[in-house]
């Protein structure tokens, strides 16, 4: 597939270069956000085909934001990939694989990161067949 629009939520500027430019040699197209309430903004907007989001922002966490996406109609259906820099406790990890369809703690690598989008995009294929 390649060429689907990725929003990227996440507060550190080294790890949203690192993000990016993963996506990007892989062929797909980015969009960032420093702040949940930012990506809460530009994912009804730009309709991604994915938001990669950080757990640990300021302000509004990643698991609020969740909440807040999936409680939206314009943006209930985007799936998300979570991650966090942090030890979660096992049961809110749980709750992130959960709602957030896919979950892993970073220090995330690049093929961590392509195993989980190669996942998504298997994921989507399978859902538009249906």
């Amino acid at each position: 597939m390649a060429n689907e629009l990725i929003l990227i939520v996440e507060d550190n500027e080294k790890n949203r270069k690192l993000a990016r430019d993963i996506l990007q040699v892989k062929g797909y197209r980015t969009i960032e956000a420093e702040t949940a309430e930012t990506g809460l903004e530009m994912a009804p907007k730009e309709n991604p085909d994915l938001v990669l989001m950080d757990i640990q922002l300021p302000g509004m966490n990643g698991i609020q934001a969740l909440k807040k996406l999936r409680a939206n109609e314009a943006t209930r259906a985007i799936p998300v990939l979570a991650f966090t820099a942090s030890v979660m406790p096992q049961d809110r990890r749980e709750e992130m694989g959960r709602k957030g369809r896919h979950y892993f703690e970073a220090n995330f690598s690049r093929d961590m990161l392509f195993r989980s989008l190669e996942t998504w995009m298997a994921e989507t294929v399978k859902e538009k067949e249906r």
